[in-house]
């Protein structure tokens, strides 16, 4: 298939290597002299660099919430919009912002993917399979730890990621300082940051995702996680010692689902026939082919398909998803078989199950993300502290932008 054959109606492909969040730790890193980065984004210069990643916050919800967040708005006019990766899910950002690389280079193309060597599906986020290894399945070098040879670096996150597996796939290397609240993570932040005199910092939220999975991006409960975000990294700002820069970012954005448009695609067989596995996240689904399946299985499955929810979801093929750039300009050979034969990706405000392999309660999920919407791909690039131009060569105070 040539790339004039890819299907119109599909949109566009994230914007890897220019705009998008696998783009934001290289730049900082390159802000800090790391060689072998190009600072794409334009950072300005700094002594100290401290990316704050924040789970589930999309430019939207952020533009439409922002009332709950009056010093983050009043960043928003000179926001930049990044593109996260593909799917929109919290394992394919990471994994580009911690490697620099595109999920095709990556390899943490969903939720939960084939693992062809063990021909079963495998959890990327929490539940990482004890036969998966992280450093196997994804053996880039990561950003931190390149880093790690030339300034400083350590990671701010909650104590439970110290070394779980997606950090040891994608986030690995430097210092890793635990703290479990909001304010003990800009606490351990600043204190850290004061610590040293050229540093790279990862500084991770996810409670907002939390809250918008659980009750809805729309939600009161989304809204107080949003103002807690807020008076958090209002302090953070006030309190980093000069010649830090501060740049927030997010990993994808969300939607709200209705219990109405929650549906078991498994109970329609003719959308399960031929399949062996299905995976990935509800709004963005892998369909793995049996093996020795028949010729025309999949033409007639993405028939099926479209006729199913052909107007509310866009459905295409691995060779066409590869074609769009969805997963960067190159997929690695041995990423190719992890991603689905037939990915369906959700263009309204629906979610499609498998009941046989997930639990009942992942269908009271109310905030989702994982497709190719805007409100799911765009997410922010805001620049809350830069020092002032002439302390690049003497200490003056911190200059808070907005």
């Amino acid at each position: 298939m040539s790339a004039s054959t890819i299907p119109e109606s599909l949109p566009a492909a994230p914007a890897y290597g220019t705009r998008s969040v696998g783009d934001v730790l290289t730049s900082a890193a390159a802000v800090l002299g790391v060689p072998g980065y190009e600072n794409l984004l334009k950072l300005p210069a700094a002594r100290r660099v401290c990316v704050v990643m924040v789970d589930g916050l999309g430019l939207s919800l952020l533009k439409k919430r922002g009332g709950h967040a009056p010093f983050l708005k009043g960043f928003l006019p000179k926001a930049r919009t990044l593109s996260a990766s593909f799917p929109t899910t919290t394992v394919a950002s990471l994994a580009s912002l911690g490697t620099g690389l595109p999920p095709g280079r990556h390899g943490l193309v969903g939720y939960d993917v084939l693992d062809p060597g063990q021909d079963k599906v495998v959890n990327m986020l929490g539940s990482w399979d004890a036969g998966v290894d992280p450093l196997q399945w994804q053996p880039y070098p990561t950003v931190l730890e390149k880093a790690a040879e030339h300034v400083s670096v350590a990671t701010v996150s909650l104590p439970r990621f110290a070394d779980s597996a997606l950090t040891r796939a994608a986030l690995r290397g430097g210092t890793f300082i635990p703290a479990t609240g909001v304010h003990a993570r800009v606490s351990a932040a600043v204190d850290a940051l004061a610590g040293a005199d050229r540093m790279l910092m990862y500084l991770y939220w996810n409670e907002l995702d939390k809250a918008g999975h659980r009750y809805g991006a729309a939600s009161s409960e989304w809204g107080n996680q949003l103002e807690e975000l807020d008076s958090a990294l209002k302090r953070l700002v006030a309190r980093v010692p000069a010649g830090t820069l501060v740049v927030l970012t997010a990993d994808h954005g969300m939607v709200d689902v209705p219990v109405s448009q929650r549906f078991d695609f498994s109970a329609q067989p003719e959308l399960v026939d031929g399949v062996r596995h299905t995976a990935g996240e509800p709004r963005m689904v892998h369909l793995y082919l049996e093996p020795d399946a028949a010729e025309g299985t999949q033409d007639r499955l993405k028939t099926a398909w479209q006729d199913a929810y052909g107007t509310r979801a866009w459905i295409f093929t691995r060779d066409e998803a590869v074609r769009a750039g969805y997963f960067g300009p190159e997929v690695d050979e041995s990423v190719l078989p992890r991603i689905g034969d037939l990915m369906v990706a959700a263009r309204e405000p629906i979610a499609l199950y498998d009941t046989r392999r997930v639990a009942a309660s992942a269908l009271e999920v109310n905030g989702q993300h994982g497709s190719l919407t805007r409100a799911e791909c765009e997410v922010p690039l805001l620049i809350l502290a830069a020092p002032e131009p002439s302390t690049r060569k003497q200490s003056r105070p911190q200059k808070a932008l907005g």
